[in-house]
């Protein structure tokens, strides 16, 4: 008899509560209605004043509406502002009432933007609350225009940082500096165990100020932290000391920028220690005590760089041979000190028994503002065309500090003097010529350019698993940068390179990788490539990526336009190296997935038939825009599939020409492996198509192991789609429940008999049917029809599309 008693109680309680707030809110209702124009509205109900004071003291009555009965409380959680609505949650789910209705209006009411229809939303909360971080931490919502958004008893950051698995920096890094000042100190902590993915997109250039503030909120988030992923997207104009402080970063290493605080979470051991010479060398591998390649041509590079801003001359200079001496001296005229290395800290994460070497003392040198220059201005020497520079975006007005020269050149240098350290003393007297050293390291000959040093991943701190580029051209320094950290980055999982102009540069990547892949604790398992252009023919780049990744589980692949011998940086380049395209056999590796985007051109069939061979393992392959010069080529293919390709289950072939390849198509349907097969905008129906589409049919009643096909965009219409119907006849064992046919100007009338057969034939025909793109509007009654009884055996997918967009399709199938 408890929970009666508890019942009339809270109910008994909540009455009281109304009764003590009905004639206050009464008043102030009552007020407005009298001076209405328009007459008195009606007034709200009882219930919903009472709620609405309810929610006003929720600072005094939290704990009473929590024990509220389920029916009342739920009338009170739209009532409630968001802060509330939150902290309720888990009391609302323990009473079985859901806010899931109520999170989703206030998205719609207040973020006013609709999700992608790509996007599956699991938990409306989580979704609102990280939008709603963002656009408080950007300045973009006024937290006081609604009181569903304002409460003084509350901070927005903090309340809402708990939910934000993604942050996505813009710009000027707005958002940065903001999030490590003090006053956010407890948010950061939050971030720290809430976020996952950490997003950068159109970024401009920044000042010291920024770029300092950034490197606390990596480190922050990054080396205490749980981001496992970083993804930049369109960044035209990179600038270097911005973008290696974010891959420096993302990789694990931590340096201190000149006259920040020190960090809190790394421990009292590492506070105001100069990094000394023995750490470094311990961190680059001590029984390398020489520079390598890499390290030479970097050095060679800025040495040479930092000489012709010197000069302030645009002419060309031939290369000059320079002996160590001559070096310092271009060196030092550049502001740096030849002596002066930079090395990472000592860390936490240290051995407590571990002897740490004498530290040397910290020198600094201040560089003055005519030799050290914004890194902004130095032109990318990338072999790969360049982009013209932006114009450069005057600060916001409100912002502190301006953006100094010297600053950004002196952390330019710093940064590079920690990624390429210099780690022993070359003898007196030793030669280079700069062109020289950088010709042979560029071009990739030289096997020991890119035998980069194992990193001690003792000596590092935690690092991300994901990296993604997205439209972020990579000069040259940038891709040593890249390459370097790559040949040691035992933790990355993932990595995405998508139209960053590498050109030649893509030889060192693939040493790296090479370098990357010969580490013990290696978990690269997912590559994915793309871009304008390519030094090599896809094919052969496919097969050199297999080669030096043989534990590759995803490889994606595209080159938008043919190979091309594009022009190095250095001139004298005789092509890629003999060991990236050698002609000896594939070792066989553990691809799964591969998929493959090729340019225009015909491609030879046994190049590929050499990497299928060599992945047994293979159980998905894409082909897109794959020209063969014969349909036997093409049939060779398929063959080398069934016989060496055991494991493949799906199949995808998009915006190629099977027109000719018909015998080719019925005997890749005839497969008993594959369970998805799909030919997208493929021609398939082109030519013959009274005598193909029976046969077609035929062998796909017989198979019983294909579970999905898709052909979109490949004229079927309808006497093809009533010939389809077959498939799902009473003689077929077809096991076919999911069919895409989309694009293939298919008419109402026809859909409608198609609807029709299979409701005669009485069976369950498949799961889902997508009809995206066809000339439904043209009668949307029979549509209508259609759709419904398909809806009987099937889910439908379809959309209103305006069919007169095709009338040039239309004429043409006529």
């Amino acid at each position: 008899m408890a929970a009666p008693e508890a019942w009339r109680a809270r109910s008994c309680w909540f009455c009281e509560v109304a009764a003590a707030t009905t004639m206050e809110a009464t008043s102030r209702e009552a007020a407005p209605a009298k001076s209405s124009a328009s007459g008195p509205s009606a007034p709200p109900a009882l219930f919903e004043l009472c709620g609405r004071a309810v929610s006003a003291h929720m600072g005094v009555l939290e704990s009473g509406v929590w024990a509220l009965p389920g029916p009342i409380l739920q009338s009170i959680l739209p009532l409630l502002n968001i802060y509330y609505l939150e902290r309720i949650e888990e009391t609302a789910l323990k009473k079985g009432l859901s806010t899931q209705a109520i999170w989703r209006r206030l998205w719609d009411e207040l973020m006013k933007t609709r999700p992608s229809s790509l996007e599956s939303v699991t938990c409306w909360r989580a979704k609102f609350m990280e939008a709603f971080f963002s656009h408080v931490l950007r300045g973009t919502i006024d937290v006081s225009s609604d009181r569903r958004l304002c409460d003084q008893r509350f901070s927005p950051l903090l309340h809402s940082s708990r939910h934000v698995r993604q942050l996505t920096i813009c710009n000027m890094l707005q958002g940065a500096t903001e999030l490590v000042a003090e006053p956010n100190r407890r948010v950061l902590e939050t971030l720290a165990s809430s976020l996952h993915t950490l997003k950068f997109r159109h970024l401009l250039f920044s000042d010291v100020a920024a770029q300092q503030s950034l490197r606390q909120l990596l480190h922050q988030l990054i080396h205490h932290g749980a981001v496992n992923q970083v993804s930049l997207y369109s960044w035209p104009v990179p600038e270097s000391a911005l973008f290696i402080l974010i891959l420096t970063m993302s990789a694990g290493f931590w340096q201190p920028g000149p006259g920040g605080p020190p960090c809190r979470l790394c421990g009292e051991a590492s506070r105001g220690r100069a990094p000394s010479r023995d750490e470094g060398s311990l961190l680059l591998g001590s029984r390398r005590p020489r520079r390598d390649a890499a390290e030479r041509c970097a050095a060679a590079l800025m040495a040479s760089r930092r000489k012709s801003e010197a000069k302030q001359t645009a002419r060309a200079v031939p290369p000059t041979r320079v002996t160590r001496r001559s070096t310092q001296e271009n060196l030092t005229a550049g502001g740096t000190d030849p002596k002066r290395e930079l090395h990472p800290p000592a860390t936490s994460h240290e051995a407590p028994g571990t002897k740490r070497p004498p530290s040397a003392p910290a020198t600094t040198s201040s560089a003055s503002a005519s030799s050290s220059t914004s890194s902004s201005k130095r032109a990318p020497a990338s072999s790969a065309p360049q982009p013209k520079p932006l114009k450069r975006f005057k600060r916001a007005a409100g912002k502190k500090g301006t953006r100094t020269h010297q600053g950004s050149g002196a952390e330019s240098e710093d940064l590079y003097d920690f990624v390429f350290i210099v780690a022993g003393e070359k003898e007196d007297g030793e030669e280079m010529e700069i062109g020289e050293v950088a010709c042979g390291a560029l071009d990739g000959s030289d096997p020991s350019c890119l035998g980069l040093p194992a990193l001690e991943a003792s000596q590092r701190f935690r690092s991300i698993s994901t990296l993604e580029l997205f439209t972020v051209p990579l000069s040259t320094e940038a891709a040593l940068t890249l390459c370097h950290l790559l040949s040691s980055w035992v933790s990355l999982e993932s990595l995405t390179l998508s139209y960053n102009g590498l050109g030649s540069n893509i030889f060192r990547l693939l040493d790296s990788l090479r370098a990357l892949s010969a580490q013990a604790g290696c978990r690269l398992r997912a590559l994915h490539l793309s871009d304008l252009f390519s030094p090599l023919p896809i094919l052969e780049l496919t097969r050199a990526i297999v080669r030096a990744l043989p534990l590759l589980r995803v490889l994606s692949i595209r080159v938008d336009h043919p190979s091309q011998r594009d022009n190095p940086a250095v001139p004298g380049n005789a092509g890629p190296p003999s060991h990236i395209i050698g002609d000896e056999e594939i070792p066989e590796n553990c691809l799964e997935q591969l998929e493959m985007g090729f340019p225009r051109g015909a491609q030879p069939a046994p190049l590929l038939c050499s990497v299928l061979k060599a992945s047994g393992s293979l159980q998905q392959l894409s082909l897109d825009s794959t020209t063969f010069a014969s349909p036997q080529d093409f049939g060779l293919v398929l063959q080398t599939l069934k016989e060496y390709n055991l494991a493949l289950k799906r199949l995808s072939f998009h915006d190629m020409n099977l027109a000719d390849c018909q015998s080719e198509v019925l005997f890749l349907l005839q497969n008993l492996t594959l369970q998805e097969i799909t030919f997208s905008f493929c021609r398939l129906f082109e030519k013959r198509p009274a005598q193909f589409l029976p046969e077609m049919v035929a062998a796909m009643k017989g198979n019983s192991t294909l579970k999905g096909l898709r052909l979109p965009g490949n004229r079927l219409g309808n006497a093809g789609l009533l010939a389809l119907a077959d498939v799902f006849s009473e003689d077929s064992s077809s096991s076919l429940c999911q069919l895409d046919i989309s694009s293939n100007c298919i008419k109402p009338d026809g859909l409608l008999e198609f609807a029709k057969r299979l409701e005669r034939w009485g069976r369950g025909a498949f799961g889902h049917l997508r009809l995206f793109q066809n000339w439904l509007d043209q009668d949307a009654v029979t549509a209508r029809e259609a759709i419904r009884r398909l809806r009987a055996t099937c889910h439908v997918v379809s959309d209103s599309w305006d069919s007169s967009q095709a009338f040039a399709d239309y004429v043409s199938t006529m």
